[in-house]
């Protein structure tokens, strides 16, 4: 028998586990660090602008940061409003449990899920193909790409099992420094223009036109993503009703000036006129020829290195999301309860930690064994792990946004508060229609996202994975809410449900876990 415990807030626990994560252990700064990394702001300038100037064509992208940084802060206000109501790891589903019922929670954790997943794993495509190029250059050395990225997911995976302080202040240290390298780029960009000037063309509406837009918003949109993963940290935050609002409002608006800032400055480098053609003839290479010509080869050096260690960054901040997840949904039925006890040394949601590592470990093998030649295509984990999977999570969160706004409306409404909320439900109204707008974009322009042809399978496949992964979620909702109603109803509550729980008696615990001695 397992001996039960009482806890101080009257939550059930059981000796040898933990249902909820360490409280108090972030501050404002380490929470913000921890979501800023995961925009990793210089794989964005170095990989996302390069791609969104080349391929779509768009010289105003200095504006559509702007816009978008306008439409996030509208998103944020009623998301940041039900973080002061709702404290739960599960973030997303979470809230739009509250809002829209267990039934569509269940089927947006499923999505949050995969979504992050994929983004991560993305990464360590991109990040092994960057580390190989490296070591042939600098080195002489040939290593396929997937052995560095193998080796990034074992580290990613012992410093997620370490406590989260430690990782903040490796993420922080790493946002630090390449921040401040792309600064020093942008003051010699705009100190030494190029043949045009100080031009401010880019913020020309006009310039937003053509049939690349809906695909650039796409691109720039991911570029942001990060500052939604604050609410995941909220048991795990001081004051969490003002800290979590407070880093989410942040993180845009560095994200929105720091991203605005250093495409306007590429602008500037190449010339708004001569900015899509470098961009096609140089691609990811852009930001470092830029480099080079005007800051010289060693600084261009950091460069790459700091390109790597920012990867590195995010590929770890994702992982603690995805452990976080896990965590959350194991703790109220939706995953096997394994997944909702965290680590008693250190408190991290460690077999959500070890999920994301079998994951990941499993998708790099799998791209590693196809990756189209013999020898091994070298161009494979950018152009295929890294842009399918990236795009496919990027969608994913996009329509978890857009369901967040929808169930920040309903959950207030309900609560009788639409006059003393009003303001915040119209922004949230707003948000959430636009960002339908950017997903039926990016269904509609998946094939020009993932470089395949048009009509090709990959164009309805990838995405079809987020659209499997939310029916897949919500009919296993519908299962839990008839066979199982008591977990279902624990859906979205977070340490609340232990309190339903104990009011149920019995829950759904086996019987002799359910036996208290003494």
């Amino acid at each position: 028998m397992t001996a039960e415990s009482p806890s101080p807030e009257g939550i059930r626990t059981y000796k040898g586990e933990e249902r909820a994560l360490r409280a108090d252990r972030l501050g404002t700064t380490g929470l913000l660090l921890s979501v800023l990394a995961a925009s990793a702001p210089l794989m964005v300038v170095a990989g996302v602008m390069p791609t969104t100037f080349g391929v779509m064509g768009i010289t105003g992208q200095p504006l559509l940061f702007v816009i978008l940084g306008v439409v996030l802060a509208l998103f944020s206000l009623g998301y940041a409003e039900m973080s002061r109501h709702v404290h739960n790891a599960g973030a997303f589903y979470a809230y739009i449990s509250r809002g829209l019922g267990g039934t569509v929670g269940a089927g947006a954790s499923l999505v949050a899920l995969v979504a992050y997943s994929a983004m991560q794993v993305g990464i360590y495509g991109i990040f092994g193909f960057e580390v190989s190029v490296i070591c042939s250059t600098y080195l002489g050395l040939d290593i396929a790409w997937w052995v560095f990225a193998l080796a990034s997911v074992a580290a990613v995976a012992v410093l997620a099992w370490l406590k989260i302080d430690l990782n903040a202040r490796v993420l922080g240290v790493l946002l630090l420094i390449e921040c401040v390298l792309v600064v020093i780029f942008d003051v010699a960009a705009i100190a030494e223009p190029g043949p045009e000037g100080l031009s401010l063309h880019a913020f020309n509406p006009e310039t937003l036109t053509g049939a690349g837009l809906g695909t650039a918003l796409c691109f720039c949109i991911a570029a942001f993503v990060g500052f939604e993963q604050a609410p995941v940290y909220a048991e795990e935050t001081r004051r969490p009703h003002i800290v979590v609002a407070r880093v989410m409002f942040l993180a845009i608006g560095f994200a929105a000036l720091f991203f605005m800032i250093s495409s306007w400055a590429l602008t500037v480098a190449s010339g708004p006129s001569g900015i899509v053609g470098d961009a096609r003839e140089q691609s990811a290479g852009l930001l470092f020829h830029l480099t080079e010509s005007r800051l010289g080869g060693t600084f261009t050096d950091v460069l790459h290195i700091l390109f790597v260690t920012g990867m590195f960054a995010a590929m770890l901040s994702f992982h603690n999301v995805v452990a976080r997840y896990a965590f959350a949904m194991g703790r109220e039925g939706l995953l096997p309860s394994a997944f909702g006890r965290t680590n008693p040394g250190s408190g991290a949601p460690g077999t959500g930690s070890l999920l994301q590592t079998g994951i990941s470990v499993l998708l790099v093998a799998a791209f590693a064994l196809t990756d189209g030649e013999p020898a091994g295509d070298p161009t494979a984990p950018v152009l295929r792990m890294f842009t399918w999977m990236g795009n496919v999570g990027a969608l994913g969160i996009i329509l978890l946004m857009a369901a967040a706004s929808l169930a920040v409306i309903v959950f207030f409404a309900r609560r009788g508060a639409v006059r003393a909320q009003l303001w915040r439900l119209a922004a949230s109204g707003v948000a959430g229609l636009a960002l339908l707008t950017i997903a039926g974009y990016t269904v509609k322009d998946f094939s020009v996202l993932v470089g395949a042809e048009s009509g090709s399978a990959l164009s309805w496949v990838l995405p079809g994975v987020i659209g499997l992964a939310a029916v897949a979620g919500v009919a296993y909702g519908l299962i839990l809410k008839r066979t199982r109603p008591e977990v279902h109803a624990r859906i979205g509550q977070g340490n609340e449900a232990f309190r339903l729980e104990k009011a149920a008696g019995a829950g759904d615990r086996p019987a002799a876990d359910r036996t208290p001695t003494g």
